[in-house]
């Protein structure tokens, strides 16, 4: 009889060891999961960084033209100041004479960045071309290209990485297919008259929609 109590008591005593260290590998594995996410994000965090000042690097080298196609997707609070630089660089550059173009994919939310980039003195166009849902690039004075990357496929996918591609002929051919697009897209002014058409919306519930400047849609419309 004590033998089999003694037996149950060291099994008791097995068990709980046995259901504290899978406990504690799970919590473990938990906590090892969690750092490799956070690792996951700064990552993408750094690269993505590094494309916008892939970009904004290689747009100081222009003397003539830069060209581009890119998401316009509304910017998340990391973006903001990046958005702010990519704007000043572009009113600079506008002031000593060169020229900088924008396409966007044909939807409304995209608004916002076109109005931004506009108004530090881009031209601005919407395009309904399907190379425009997922292809991001600038090409500047038709010799160096930053083409970027995301992680999926798609106009939603925010770009996660640039390469800077000093070639000529690649320049030629993204250009190429820039001016193919540009002639058959709809200026800023107007794509803001349709969606507004559209929708039916006033400029100030357009502003508050899209967090654009009403004073200057207003403008824009009685104009």
């Amino acid at each position: 009889m004590h033998v089999e109590t003694g037996l149950l008591v060291i099994e008791s005593v097995l068990l709980i060891f046995t259901i504290v260290l899978l406990l504690y590998s799970i919590r473990e594995g938990k906590g090892r999961k969690a750092i490799i996410l956070e690792i996951g994000k700064a990552s993408k965090i750094l690269t993505r960084q590094e494309y916008f000042l892939a970009v904004t690097d290689s747009m100081m080298d222009a003397k003539e033209e830069v060209v581009g196609c890119i998401t316009g997707r509304p910017p998340r609070e990391d973006d903001l100041k990046r958005t702010k630089d990519i704007m000043n660089r572009i009113e600079k550059m506008v002031g000593d004479g060169v020229q900088i173009k924008y396409l966007m994919p044909k939807f409304p939310d995209r608004l916002h960045i076109g109005a931004l980039y506009k108004k530090a003195g881009a031209e601005i166009k919407y395009s309904s071309c399907l190379v425009m849902h997922d292809t991001r690039y600038i090409v500047v004075d038709a010799v160096l290209s930053v083409v970027g990357t995301a992680d999926g496929v798609g106009e939603k996918e925010a770009t996660k990485k640039g390469y800077r591609i000093p070639s000529e002929g690649i320049s030629d051919i993204l250009r190429d297919s820039f001016y193919r697009c540009w002639e058959g897209s709809t200026s800023y002014e107007d794509y803001v008259q349709e969606v507004l058409k559209q929708t039916g919306a006033s400029p100030k519930q357009l502003a508050r929609e899209f967090h654009m400047d009403e004073k200057e849609l207003e403008k824009l419309v009685s104009g």
